[in-house]
């Protein structure tokens, strides 16, 4: 640990007491939390940053849609709009926040409102939607006014919560003990060849209480999709063509963790250059001429620009679009996968919890 970090610890102190103390008051009831009578399923992490909420969610969703009436309730974190608001056709990432923007461009016969205000929320989506069976809080881990029926913990692979401190010496929104609360942990983001010792060691690590279940999911990298066809998703370019044909790019993120795919595309790419933005950043026009004076001035004969699913519907924000998509740019799909050994007991638990409720 840096000594910086060592140095703040007495605001960690502080503030891991704030936490404690707020959640022994939603534990004894000083706090009020209300439950509802439609299933509610929480996806959230105990981290600040990139656990895989987002690809979690667009997996929940593809497992039930079609069997149950859904919908899905998010915050919509970074939107510049406040208040209750509808996905829709005209939604963008800055009207509805660019992660639930992607899932909604994914998912759009899905029912989708961010709120702020989760009770509300709630009874605006059981006053709409007749015969709703089950909605997803999106980061609701820590929205403890609204008590959820299923809570999945996310924690990632590389950084599991059980060796994080309280903020600002860590990057914990609460103390580890509010892992306590989760009926599922998620370890997200494992390589995709997973040994049975390894599942051991961060298993023991984990130490689940008796009623919580651990799996572990990956990401899946897919085609690359042109910018243009966000909204549509017409034609899926294999990766294959350009790994095979000594092609470089640019890789344009803001996001919270983009090493895996960094390393991912410099392993079957020429040459990556790495434009790296914070989190949710907001993408301006001098962001998008920076990005073009990069690329024109890539050495390279075969060369393109590569960013995420959540970059992209940032980068197609009303005031960029006339000048992004003029650019090469391209996003890499990707989804979350179970490895076999969860894959079918994870989907039963989730198809069987909200049958029966």
């Amino acid at each position: 640990m840096s000594t910086t970090r060592i140095l703040l610890f007495p605001i960690s102190a502080l503030y891991w007491l704030i936490t404690w103390l707020r959640n022994i008051f939603f534990d004894i009831g000083i706090l009020p939390s209300k439950t509802y009578g439609t299933t509610l399923i929480s996806v959230g992490n105990l981290k600040v940053g990139g656990t895989g909420k987002t690809p979690h969610v667009e997996y929940l969703l593809g497992l039930l849609k079609g069997r149950f009436t859904i919908a899905v309730l998010s915050r919509g974190f970074g939107r510049v709009t406040k208040g209750p608001i509808w996905a829709d056709a005209k939604s963008t990432s800055l009207s509805i926040g660019d992660e639930p923007y992607q899932i909604f461009s994914k998912f759009k016969e899905v029912p989708f409102l961010v709120d702020g205000n989760r009770r509300r929320g709630i009874k605006l989506i059981e006053e709409k939607i007749e015969g709703i069976k089950a909605v997803i809080l999106d980061d609701a881990f820590q929205h403890r006014y609204v008590t959820p029926g299923l809570n999945i913990l996310l924690t990632e692979y590389s950084d599991l919560y059980i060796n994080d401190y309280i903020m600002p010496s860590g990057n914990l929104r609460e103390s580890k003990i509010g892992a306590n609360r989760a009926d599922l942990i998620v370890v997200t983001k494992t390589p995709e060849i997973f040994s049975p010792q390894e599942r051991r060691i961060i298993l023991k690590e984990i130490n689940p209480k008796p009623y919580q279940q651990v799996f572990f999911s990956f990401q899946k990298y897919g085609s690359f999709i042109n910018l243009k066809e966000y909204d549509t998703i017409q034609n899926k370019i294999s990766k294959e063509y350009y790994f095979s044909r000594g092609y470089s790019c640019i890789l344009v993120t803001g996001i919270a963790n983009s090493s895996n795919l960094f390393y991912y595309l410099k392993e079957n790419l020429k040459n990556v250059t790495h434009l790296s933005y914070k989190d949710h950043h907001r993408y301006a026009e001098a962001d998008v001429k920076k990005i073009k004076s990069t690329f024109d001035n890539m050495s390279a004969e075969n060369k393109f620009i590569i960013t995420t699913e959540k970059d992209a519907g940032r980068l197609l924000s009303e005031n960029l679009r006339d000048l992004t998509l003029n650019l090469p740019i391209f996003f890499i799909s990707y989804e979350t996968a179970f490895h076999e050994a969860d894959s079918d007991l994870f989907n039963e638990q989730i198809n069987n919890y909200v049958g029966r409720n």
